[in-house]
């Protein structure tokens, strides 16, 4: 991995990474939402380029050149692709600042989101993470809010019934949307705020984890060491799901999932419940998946879970 460029300049009040692979415009459609958030005096956006085709990481370059941004715009090339937690810890790494706000490429901030997370900071010491709404174009929520995955979450997510996950919901993984400020076990990383002192105390996002499950993860360490996870659905988001990696696509038409996934899946379980706790969540999968598949076949329904899963999960 590459050794990650220095700032020289003073530290920064925020800091805002943004990791780039293959998705240039959408990068830079997320840097023009950030013009007239952005303190050029305080503040700092650097891209993380993973290692994208030439044809990408050049119109990258010239969008930012041609729009003027070099003055608080860096670029950082990557020459491999580590992963969502290596690309944003490159970044993270090459500036001093007070707050850093990690986004993904596909995502749109919405007038004034920044300001209000840093007022969600202000008004809440005890915050570690702070999350706004992530939405849709027309303003719709996403669900941005979890409960930590457990082996019951598997077999809530591989039956998908209704009824199991009512009777289950305590132990169902997304959270309902809401107006007012919450604090969920976890929050979507596409949008987030993170103060230094979170990276300072627990460490940088975990490269074991290639894509997925690392802001889970993360998520658990920070509260474990007394931080909270705070929503703040002040600042609007939107979230272009999906468009940034084919993954969400993919579990949505229940096409089968890259290795990847799987191998983070099977890190987070082993991790944090041990090897029984990761055969378990297997084994809770596997009671759950006749159910579903009992109501395609009897009652036409679509597909309940991705191609070749119930191989995948211990296969990877």
């Amino acid at each position: 991995m590459q050794k990650p460029t220095i700032m020289t300049d003073s530290p920064k009040r925020l800091c805002v990474v943004i990791v780039n692979y293959n998705t240039a415009q959408l990068t830079l459609n997320c840097i023009e939402s950030l013009t007239g958030q952005i303190d050029c005096s305080k503040d700092r956006v650097v891209v993380v380029d993973n290692n994208s085709e030439e044809t990408d990481i050049q119109h990258l370059k010239r969008g930012v050149e041609k729009a003027g941004l070099s003055t608080w715009v860096t670029i950082i090339a990557s020459p491999v692709n580590g992963g969502f937690a290596a690309g944003n810890n490159l970044g993270i790494k090459a500036v001093q600042a007070e707050y850093y706000l990690l986004t993904n490429a596909d995502t749109i901030l919405r007038p004034k989101a920044i300001a209000e997370l840093l007022r969600a900071a202000s008004a809440h010491p005890r915050g570690g993470l702070f999350s706004p709404r992530l939405e849709w174009q027309d303003g719709e929520p996403q669900i941005s809010c979890f409960r930590f995955h457990s082996p019951v979450s598997e077999f809530i997510n591989s039956a998908s019934t209704a009824l199991l996950t009512r009777l289950l919901r305590t132990f169902d993984v997304p959270l309902p949307t809401i107006d007012e400020v919450s604090r969920p076990e976890w929050t979507s990383f596409a949008c987030v705020l993170v103060r230094k002192e979170v990276f300072d105390n627990i460490g940088l996002l975990d490269q074991e984890y290639f894509m997925y499950f690392e802001d889970v993860e993360f998520c658990r360490r920070a509260k474990s060491s007394g931080y909270e996870i705070i929503n703040w659905p002040a600042a609007h988001v939107v979230h272009l799901r999906g468009q940034s990696s084919g993954l969400k696509k993919k579990q949505r038409e229940k096409k089968r999932l890259p290795a990847y996934y799987y191998l983070s899946r099977a890190r987070y379980f082993t991790q944090f419940y041990g090897r029984m706790g990761f055969w378990g969540g297997n084994l809770c999968w596997l009671a759950g998946r006749p159910i579903s598949w009992g109501k395609e076949v009897v009652l036409g329904r679509e597909r309940a879970v991705p191609e070749a899963q119930h191989i995948d999960i211990w296969k990877n």
